[in-house]
C-alpha cells in the first residue's frame, strides 16, 4: 500500500516467478486506486480480483507483505479461501513472508530511537546548514581547511532509516567542522558535544550491519530468498555481542531491538530455511550451522527436522505435478501410436528412431522409484563453494 503527496492510496501488486527457461521473471500485475478504510477485509478483496484477473487463483505459493495488522488480517482470508479450495502445497505453511527487509527497518527504527535526540540535533543542524548555498559553502570552505573528505553532508528521509545511517555516519566525518562553522554564525545552536558524537559512533558501528543486510536483502536483480537466512544469523549475531556491551545505552538498545527480532524471527521462518537449503552453496549444512546460534536447543533440532522433513514433502508435490505430466505424456504418445497404425498414408510417416522407440518405452512401463531420490542425491553432495564468497568479496 502507498499513498501520494495528494493524498490518493494506492495498492501496488508485484509477481515473481520462474519461467520455462528458468529465468526469474518480476512483473506488476496491479496499481490502482484503493480509498479508504485500508482494512484487511478489503486489502483481501482487493488481492482476490488481481489474481481473478489474471488467472492465478490457483498459482499463488506465497505472498510476501509489510508487517502491519490490516496485511496479517487479509492473509488469513486468503489462505482459508487457498484451503478450502486445496491449492496450497505443504498446508500453507509457507503462504504468508513477512517482508525481511521491513523486519530489519523495524529493529532499526527501535535501536535509533534510543539516541533519538541526537539524530534530531544532528538532523536540524544539517537542514539549516544546507537550506542557504552561502552557509553551505561556508561550511564546505571550513571544511576543506581542516583538509576533511570532500564529502558533502547528507539530510536524511526520517522514514527511511539506512539514510538516517548515512546521514549520521557522514556528520561523524565533519564532527569538528560544527563547532567551528557556530563561531562564524551563531544563529547556528545546533552543537553536539564530545560525548555525543562517541554515541552516534558506536551506535553506527551496529548500524552499518544492518545497512548491509539491507542492501543484500533488497535486491531487485538477483533472487534475494535464498539470502535471508544467513544474514539473519548475522543479525542475532551482532545482538548477541552488543547485550554485553560496557555501555548502557547500547545495552538498552540492542535489548529493545532483541525483543523485535524473537517478536518476528523468534520462529523459525520456514521459507527462509528452504530456500537456503536450495542454494547449492548453503544446503542442510548452513542450517545446521546457524540454528543453533539462532535458537536454543532443544528447539533447534527441532528446527532442523522440520524443515529437513518439510523439503521432502515440498519435493513430493512436485513429484506428483512431474507423473501428472508423464502420464499426459503417455497419453499422446499411446494416441499418436494408434493413429500411425491405423494411416493409410504410411509412407508419408516418418518411422520413430530406436532411441526415441525406447524413451516412449520407458515413459509408458517406467513407474519405479529410485532407493535415492534427486533430493537426497542434492543433499549428500558437498556445497559449491565459489571463489568470490571465500575472498569476501
Amino acid at each position: 500500500m502507498w499513498t501520494s503527496a495528494q493524498r490518493v492510496s494506492y495498492m501496488v501488486v508485484t509477481c515473481h516467478f520462474v519461467d520455462s527457461d528458468w529465468f526469474l521473471q518480476k512483473r506488476v500485475l496491479n496499481f490502482r486506486n484503493v480509498p479508504p478504510p485500508h482494512s484487511g477485509v478489503v486489502i483481501a478483496e482487493e488481492l482476490r480480483k488481481c489474481f481473478g484477473d489474471w488467472g492465478i487463483e490457483d498459482k499463488v505459493f506465497t505472498i510476501t507483505i509489510d508487517n502491519a495488522k490490516a496485511n496479517d488480517t487479509a492473509i488469513r482470508i486468503l489462505k482459508d479461501d487457498f484451503e478450502l479450495r486445496e491449492v496450497l502445497p505443504i498446508g500453507g505453511r509457507s503462504f504468508h513472508v513477512r517482508c525481511c527487509a521491513h523486519i530489519t527497518n523495524l529493529l532499526v527504527q527501535v535501536g535509533i530511537a534510543e539516541i533519538g535526540d541526537i539524530v534530531d540535533l544532528v538532523r536540524e543542524g544539517i537542514k539549516y546548514i544546507v537550506a542557504s548555498e552561502g552557509r553551505l559553502r561556508k561550511f564546505s570552505d571550513i571544511a576543506k581547511r581542516m583538509q576533511l573528505p570532500g564529502k558533502k553532508l547528507i539530510l536524511d528521509v526520517p522514514t527511511r532509516w539506512n539514510s538516517t545511517y548515512m546521514m549520521l555516519a557522514t556528520a561523524v566525518q565533519f564532527k569538528e567542522v560544527f563547532p567551528r562553522y557556530h563561531q562564524s554564525d551563531q544563529a547556528f545552536q545546533w552543537l553536539i558535544s564530545p560525548e555525543e558524537w562517541e554515541k552516534v559512533e558506536n551506535v553506527n558501528q551496529i548500524l552499518s550491519i544492518f545497512n548491509d543486510v539491507t542492501n543484500i536483502v533488497s535486491g531487485s536483480e538477483y533472487p534475494t530468498s535464498n539470502l535471508f537466512l544467513p544474514e539473519v544469523w548475522r543479525i542475532k549475531e551482532v545482538l548477541l555481542l552488543k547485550c554485553r556491551d560496557n555501555n548502557e545505552y547500547i545495552r538498552v538498545m540492542v535489548s529493545k531491538m532483541s525483543n523485535k527480532f524473537e517478536k518476528y524471527w523468534g520462529n523459525c521462518n520456514l521459507l527462509m530455511a528452504l530456500a537456503a537449503m536450495l542454494d547449492p552453496r548453503y544446503k542442510m549444512k548452513l542450517i545446521k550451522f546457524c540454528f543453533p546460534l539462532i535458537y536454543p536447543e532443544p528447539e533447534s533440532s527441532m528446527n532442523i527436522d522440520n524443515v529437513h522433513s518439510v523439503l521432502h514433502e515440498l519435493y513430493e508435490v512436485y513429484v506428483t505435478s512431474h507423473n501428472s505430466s508423464v502420464m499426459q505424456l503417455q497419453q499422446i504418445a499411446q494416441e499418436n501410436s494408434r493413429s500411425t497404425s491405423g494411416s493409410t498414408r504410411v509412407a508419408a510417416v516418418k518411422a520413430p528412431i530406436g532411441r526415441s522407440r525406447f524413451l516412449q518405452h520407458v515413459i509408458c512401463n517406467d513407474d519405479v522409484r529410485p532407493a535415492k531420490t534427486d533430493l537426497d542425491v542434492y543433499l549428500k553432495e558437498n556445497v559449491y563453494i565459489c571463489e568470490n564468497d571465500v575472498n569476501g568479496c
